[in-house]
Parts: C-alpha cells; sequence; structure tokens
C-alpha cells in the first residue's frame, strides 16, 4: 500500500499561460480507493502523472509538494513499490510486438525472477478478459482491446499505488465489466488507488471517496461518494462533473433523413472488417456499435476515404471513384474524420493553427479563416487554449479539438470515432447538440460508438457489428 500527500500542489506546463492543476491539498491514507473527478481541464490526468513521477523538472513549472510513503514520486520510481500508471491513450503505454511480451516487460525491468513473470502475465491477462494468445502481436489489436492489454501490464506489477486514467472509455459494456471486476479483485492486494472514470456510476462500487478537482484550483469536494453528492450535486452538474442521476437532453431528427451520401457494399478489409454492407445518409446521425475487435474503426476509416477495402464497393457523393482515390482538397470537403486517438491527426504546435490548416490547404479567405477558427474555438470551449499546443491537452480536450479540426471545411459527412471520448457533462451536452444541429442542417454523422447516452440523445439508427447482426 502506498500513502499519498499532496500540499498546495501546482503544475504548469511549459509555454502555457494557464495551469494545469493548482492549489490541491491532498492527504490519502493507505488502502484507500478515491474516485477522482472534476470538468475537463480541471487538471486530473496531470495529476496523476505527477503521482506517476512522470513531470520532469524541465518540461514545465510545479509548486507544492508531492509525496508517496514519504518521497518524492520521482525517486519512489527508483524503488520497489513504484506506482502503476495506465493512460489515456493506450498506444503510448505499449512496446513490444506481442501481448505477451508486452506484459512481461515492465516485470523483466522490475527484475521479477524469471519463473514468477510468465505466472504473472497469465494471471495478468486473464483478469482483463484478454480475449488472445499471448502472440497476438499488439499492432493487430483494437482500441478497446489495446486499453485491456495496457491494463494487464499495470496490474501484473502489482503496484501499491494503482492510477488508472479512464480504464474503460474505449470498452464496450462487456470488457468494462471485466475491468471493473479486475480492479475490484487488486483491493484483495492492499493497494491504494486513483481512479479517473466518466462512467461515475458504474464506478462507485469500486471506490470509498471522491475528491472533486475544482475548475480554478483547489478541491471542489472530498468525501465519501454518497456525502459529496447530496451535498454538491447540483453545483457539481453545472460544472460539468458527471453526477449519477442528472438526466442528460435528447435531440430527435426534426427532418427525415435524405438520399445516401456513402455506400458501403459487402466491403471488408482482411482480418480487419468482415463483410458487411451499410450507407449514411444526409440529414441522419448512425451509430456504429458493437464489441471491442468488431472493426468499427476500421468501417470508419473506411467510410472516411483513408483506407481501402480489400474487397467489396465503396461510393460516395455520386462520384464513380470510390473516396481512398480521391485528391485531398476533395476528400477534406466532403468528409470530416475524427480518429480515435485525436493526437494522430494533430500536425502544428498551436490549437488556432491546428483548426486553420484545413480552410487555409484549401485556399479560403484569411478573413473567412479567422472566423471559421474563432467560431469552433468558442462552440467547443477551447477559446482559452488557442495559443497552446494540442499535444498539452488534456483527453477531453484533444477530443474536442480533433472535433473541430473535422468541421472546420464544413463537410457535408463527418465520420467520427469515439466523440465523446473525455468529455465532462457539460462539454458533452455541448458536443451532442452540435452534431444534431448539423444532422438537422442536413449534414451526414456517422458516429463509432461506446457511449449509450449519445446514441439516445441522437442517433436515428444504430448498425451493430456484433456477430450475427451485421
Amino acid at each position: 500500500m502506498a500513502e499519498v500527500v499532496l500540499r498546495d500542489f501546482g503544475w504548469r506546463h511549459a509555454g502555457r499561460r494557464s495551469w494545469a492543476v493548482r492549489g490541491v491539498d491532498l492527504h490519502i491514507r493507505h488502502g484507500e480507493r478515491v474516485l477522482l473527478l472534476g470538468p475537463s481541464g480541471a487538471g486530473k490526468s496531470t495529476l496523476l502523472a505527477a503521482l506517476a513521477g512522470l513531470l520532469p523538472e524541465d518540461s514545465g513549472e510545479s509548486e507544492g509538494t508531492v509525496e508517496i510513503d514519504g518521497l518524492d514520486p520521482r525517486k519512489s520510481r527508483e524503488g520497489h513499490h513504484q506506482p502503476g500508471l495506465l493512460f489515456q491513450d493506450p498506444q503510448t503505454q505499449l512496446v513490444m510486438a506481442r501481448s505477451g511480451d508486452d506484459v512481461a516487460f515492465g516485470l523483466e525491468n522490475r527484475g521479477v525472477p524469471a519463473g514468477e513473470i510468465w505466472p504473472r502475465v497469465s494471471d495478468a491477462l486473464d483478469r482483463v478478459g484478454f480475449p488472445y494468445p499471448i502472440t497476438r502481436r499488439t499492432d493487430a489489436l483494437s482500441g478497446g482491446e489495446q486499453q485491456r492489454l495496457a491494463l494487464a501490464g499495470v496490474l501484473a506489477l502489482r503496484p501499491g499505488l494503482l492510477l488508472l486514467d479512464e480504464p474503460t472509455a474505449n470498452l464496450d459494456p462487456a470488457g468494462g465489466d471485466l475491468v471493473r471486476e479486475a480492479i475490484a479483485r487488486v483491493h484483495d492486494r492492499d493497494t491504494t488507488l486513483f481512479l479517473v472514470e466518466h462512467r461515475v456510476e458504474q464506478a462507485l462500487p469500486l471506490v470509498d471517496r471522491v475528491v472533486v478537482l475544482a475548475p480554478g484550483g483547489g478541491i471542489a469536494a472530498d468525501g465519501a461518494p454518497e456525502v459529496v453528492f447530496a451535498g454538491h450535486g447540483p453545483t457539481l452538474a453545472e460544472q460539468g462533473v458527471w453526477v449519477p442521476g442528472y438526466p442528460l437532453p435528447r435531440h430527435p431528427a426534426v427532418t427525415a433523413p435524405a438520399d445516401p451520401l456513402v455506400r458501403a457494399e459487402a466491403v471488408a478489409v482482411h482480418r480487419r472488417l468482415p463483410r458487411i454492407d451499410v450507407e449514411a445518409r444526409a440529414g441522419e446521425a448512425l451509430a456504429v456499435t458493437g464489441p471491442n475487435g468488431a472493426g468499427k474503426s476500421t468501417l470508419a476509416l473506411v467510410l472516411g476515404g483513408l483506407l481501402a477495402p480489400t474487397s467489396g464497393r465503396v461510393t460516395a457523393f455520386g462520384d464513380p471513384r470510390p473516396p481512398h482515390r480521391w485528391r485531398a482538397a476533395t476528400l477534406t470537403q466532403r468528409i470530416g474524420s475524427v480518429f480515435q486517438n485525436p493526437e494522430h491527426q494533430f500536425v502544428t504546435s498551436r490549437v488556432a493553427d491546428e483548426l486553420a490548416l484545413g480552410p487555409r490547404r484549401l485556399g479560403r479567405p484569411a478573413a473567412e479563416i479567422r472566423a471559421t477558427v474563432d467560431d469552433l474555438l468558442a462552440r467547443l470551449r477551447l477559446t482559452a487554449l488557442a495559443e497552446a499546443n494540442p499535444y498539452t491537452l488534456s483527453g477531453g480536450e484533444a477530443r474536442r479539438l480533433s472535433v473541430a479540426t473535422a468541421l472546420a471545411t464544413a463537410p457535408r459527412l463527418l465520420v467520427l470515432d469515439e466523440p465523446t471520448f473525455g468529455q465532462d457533462r457539460r462539454t458533452w451536452i455541448d458536443l451532442v447538440a452540435l452534431l444534431a444541429r448539423l444532422r438537422d442542417e442536413g449534414h451526414g454523422v456517422v458516429a463509432v460508438t461506446h457511449d449509450d447516452a449519445f446514441v439516445t440523445a441522437v442517433a436515428g439508427r444504430i448498425h451493430d457489428l456484433a456477430p450475427g447482426r451485421r
């Protein structure tokens, strides 16, 4: 177990005017299980990185202190009881080509006796419900499967302090249940837990304490879950914190769908997407659902013209050529895509430049570009981050920026992979309302999602990739 003490802790990333997190005073006793909440951008992921000892002194400015069992976390990483951190993006955590080797990598680095390594690897993979043999290539896994594998790598270490940043964000319901069961069993080993999770209601059985970071710094609420939500529920919901029992608005379509914008017929991608038929129509939001590994993200790439199918046919916008053969400018004007990992589509060092890039490449006038950038920054609550480096954004902020970049060229069809990932309650409501309005203005929306609330709020049709339902 590990004891955590923060005294007036703050951190500001290099080159940023505002603090990522500030004024945090917190004492977590050995074995406590903490659900860490707060609006998007309040500093939850930064706080976990600080506890893991992953904020180098030359990468920003710090104030106050952080201690784990009386040590600076950067020093505790050198000892036997190093913290175990699961990142929001599992790809940043996978380092080996084969799945079993990736889980074993950390154990080998920690000097675990050779005879213990593979039994611990197998145990960790079983606990997270990893569905493949240890020889499965990590680059052949879906995002959700990578998330389970990364969690197995952390659990295999049996850390005294377990730090989990959105561990079920990209998982299907069955996978989420398996991961929560694995986290619950960890506590049999007396592990101190910090959990960041937007699926608050499902996470509550795993924790005994809720800590809420205030958007302007400090702690907004701290205590037993029932006490925090009973005493601060309305205020926290207004600030953007996910609070159980608060309904979300729905946006039924105001008109019937129009003609198809893109149609896939008997489309398949070798080993990644089975043969399917699907179409996306103007004035409709289509939700693509199904278990991890079913091919949802691959389908999004195909419909977005970013991946050629190995068989079948894709037609769109009345063009005789398939989308993957269009010129970049043509594709950008017709279809906007949002990847599962937002960082994979950032190419500049400023948020404002990221939004201006697409319109600029299409030759739009400077005044129009400025108006577009300012409008999208305001709509998606990114104005204060216009000068920030996209790679220093929180997960929720990065997701909103990736959606904004897809909207910047005003495409007729939007293909979005997990569009609501990492959003707080307030930004979720804003984002869903924006997509509903675009749908009602005649745009087509295709969303790969595990977010049942999103499906209920805006989707007019569901295409389920679960076996037997295609």
